[in-house]
């Protein structure tokens, strides 16, 4: 038995995230079919965590098992049985232990806002009409770096050993009619990025002040903070895992 990780990248707006759900499309339904197509027997891919529906991403890993040798030109073949909007960057056999999820060091997440009506990014941001203070939501940012408890962020009624996550990145990004906010984490909540940013957006149309926005954070309550933003503006960007996960030995890529 040999395992592979796969590198791809989706665009979200035609799955109801990651993770196999009943009556739903997700990305992983859609994969294990084309894998088991080509390998010919069923296939349970694991990926590094969930997207939550309509949730975007330019990186993300899952692995899958296989006792049989990868067929000729595999890479193109699952492309070819792949829709438009899943894109598979590579393929590579990992170390026996390796694993996408309980393996990777960190995670990282954009989240993008479009500060002008554009109707090309419509499925790619969240629009927002209203100025925000920007020096005053990196203050917000600010305040979110550093191991704590995000429970305020963290969707309801989910069952998770603990709330602790370390941020090492939470910054935001001007561009042309757009702002960008980047995180960086060892791992992340359910809806914790889109629940950090609704509550900055608070923040930043002076609705709470930074000491309420502290006060939040403190409260370990879902209900104090501000409403999640759209699932189209946010990105899952990457996934980094130790060297161990791909030695050497097993570093060459699948044709």
């Amino acid at each position: 038995m040999k395992r592979f990780f796969i590198e791809l990248s989706y665009f979200g707006k035609n799955y109801h995230g990651w993770q196999i759900q009943p009556n739903a499309l997700t990305v992983q339904e859609v994969l294990d079919e084309a894998l088991a197509k080509l390998l010919k027997h069923p296939v349970q891919s694991m990926g590094q965590g969930r997207t939550d529906t309509g949730v975007h991403a330019t990186q993300f890993f899952a692995h899958f098992d296989t006792p049989v040798e990868l067929p000729t030109e595999f890479f193109k073949a699952l492309q070819g049985n792949l829709p438009i909007d899943i894109s598979v960057q590579r393929i590579f056999e990992v170390h026996a232990d390796a694993h996408t999820r309980f393996s990777a060091l960190s995670r990282s997440y954009e989240y993008h806002i479009s500060t002008h009506r554009n109707p090309f990014q419509n499925d790619l941001a969240w629009f927002i009409p209203y100025p925000l203070n920007l020096e005053k939501i990196q203050l917000g940012l600010d305040m979110l770096v550093g191991d704590q408890d995000f429970s305020s962020f963290c969707k309801s009624n989910v069952v998770v050993n603990n709330y602790r996550c370390c941020l090492t990145e939470a910054r935001i990004e001007v561009l042309s009619q757009k702002l960008v906010f980047h995180f960086s984490a060892n791992r992340f909540l359910r809806n914790m990025v889109r629940a950090m940013v609704g509550t900055l957006v608070e923040l930043g149309r002076e609705k709470i002040s930074p000491e309420q926005f502290q006060q939040i954070i403190f409260a370990h309550d879902r209900t104090q903070a501000g409403a999640s933003a759209p699932a189209h503006g946010l990105f899952l960007t990457q996934v980094t895992y130790p060297s161990w996960v791909n030695p050497q030995i097993f570093s060459h890529e699948i044709d």
